[in-house]
């Protein structure tokens, strides 16, 4: 059996719920829960792993907490002055 993700245009999901449902006996539907909290869930955690690959690495370098406060310090700074 294979697992799919199926995008379906709002005024079409009742002919695609008729379909599945005379062809019950080979597909079956369920909700995936990443995707009911956060449609963007896949995408977000591909991105988080290819960061964390990224700094394992050496592609990007992770800042100490006093580098991060001290960057946010001085983004804030340079909003003031605009």
């Amino acid at each position: 059996m294979q697992t799919m993700s199926v995008q379906i245009q709002d005024s079409y999901v009742q002919n695609f719920m008729s379909y599945v449902n005379s062809h019950s006996e080979n597909v079956t539907i369920s909700k995936d829960k990443n995707l009911e909290l956060d449609p963007y869930f896949y995408e977000r955690k591909k991105r988080l792993h290819q960061i964390r690959d990224d700094v394992q690495n050496g592609k990007m370098r992770l800042l100490t907490q006093k580098e991060s406060d001290d960057e946010i310090e001085l983004f804030f700074k340079e909003l003031e002055n605009n």
